[in-house]
């Protein structure tokens, strides 16, 4: 029986079957297989995200909205046809995409990346107003859902319908099937409105400053309907891998030799469990960005949700070029690391291309 190739991305990652001698068994060679995995999707990375880019103003070209309503507010009914044609001259609308594109393209390069017409701030300054609220956000969910997922999947998965595997299956599947909006507003609902024990948008009191204790107190909802959403995913795969991981050979081999409870776990179930949970996080990066977008809307997080939707609604290109840009970028740069990661971790993963 010949290797069993399994395609991953860009680069194709092979695991051996286990009579086969493992590729890379040393730790410094699955390294400097992880750094040329790493090299290859940086190479076709910066490719495909030009494409990105470019896509984008072609289909934002394609909109039915006229960005010179979002511009002219209620003064665009009022304006005359000189007027608008002015405006349009004025804000470079009446260039074709890729026109607009390549002008936008050449600013990148020389660190401009433009002006956005609908903050009326430049989109360096936008991104770095509102980029840590998006990215502080997002992170703590993910780790804090992998840490559940992870913990819970191996308690689960260990102890094979037991009461904890039911309620966690139970859970994950109820879960995977509610949209981020619902639950945030039954957090709302609930926590905010009901209790009282929590804030229900913002990340500050109206009129105060931003403080630690303050955002940190109106971040807890947020936090918790984005970790919600991912966890269900994370803690089946998990809990898939530990019990395919149980039932293996090896595991049965390590029980007879009177292996068990933590050393079994992590000498034996995590190393083979931990692959697939890696796998899974990297293409969990595109879900993760939507539901931040969702829950940042529902909460009035600060984030990067209200720019994206107002730059799309209005084609201010520069903005959500950068925002669109920059998420293919952590989509692309997601799926690199957790191949990578599992090269670094799996001796019996190698690499064909």
């Amino acid at each position: 029986m010949g290797p069993v190739v399994e395609p991953r991305g860009m680069a194709t990652l092979t695991r051996p079957p286990a009579a086969i001698a493992p590729r890379g068994g040393s730790r410094s060679g699955r390294c400097r297989i992880a750094l040329r995995l790493l090299a290859i999707r940086l190479a076709i990375a910066v490719p495909v995200t030009v494409a990105v880019s470019a896509a984008m103003f072609a289909v934002a070209s394609l909109s039915p909205f006229d960005p010179l309503v979002a511009y002219l507010g209620d003064n665009f009914q009022r304006a005359t046809p000189a007027q608008r044609e002015a405006m349009r001259a004025a804000y470079d609308l009446d260039q074709p995409w890729w026109q607009a594109w390549w002008t936008w393209v050449n600013g990148l390069l020389h660190g401009d990346l433009g002006w956005s017409s609908t903050q009326s701030l430049p989109v360096s300054a936008v991104l770095a107003e509102r980029m840590p609220f998006t990215v502080a956000l997002s992170g703590c969910a993910l780790l804090l859902a992998s840490l559940i997922a992870i913990l819970v999947g191996v308690m689960a998965g260990m102890r094979r319908d037991g009461v904890l595997d039911r309620l966690a299956n139970a859970f994950a599947v109820t879960f995977a099937a509610v949209p981020p909006f619902v639950v945030s507003l039954a957090l709302v609902a609930v926590l905010a409105v009901g209790l009282r024990w929590f804030p229900a948008s913002g990340a500050a009191a109206p009129g105060d400053p931003y403080t630690a204790a303050g955002v940190l107190r109106h971040a807890v909802l947020p936090l918790i309907a984005l970790a919600l959403s991912q966890i269900p995913w994370l803690l089946l795969t998990t809990r898939t891998a530990v019990v395919e991981a149980c039932a293996s050979d090896a595991v049965r081999s390590a029980r007879a030799r009177g292996v068990h409870g933590w050393a079994l776990m992590w000498g034996h179930i995590a190393p083979v469990s931990v692959l697939p949970t890696l796998a899974l996080l990297g293409t969990r990066l595109p879900e993760l960005i939507a539901g931040a977008a969702i829950v940042e809307t529902v909460f009035g997080w600060p984030g990067m949700a209200a720019v994206l939707v107002e730059s799309a609604a209005a084609l201010d290109f520069p903005l959500l070029a950068a925002l669109t840009v920059g998420s293919a970028v952590a989509v692309l740069a997601g799926s690199a690391l957790s191949d990578a990661a599992a090269v670094a971790v799996d001796p019996r993963i190698g690499m064909t291309a």
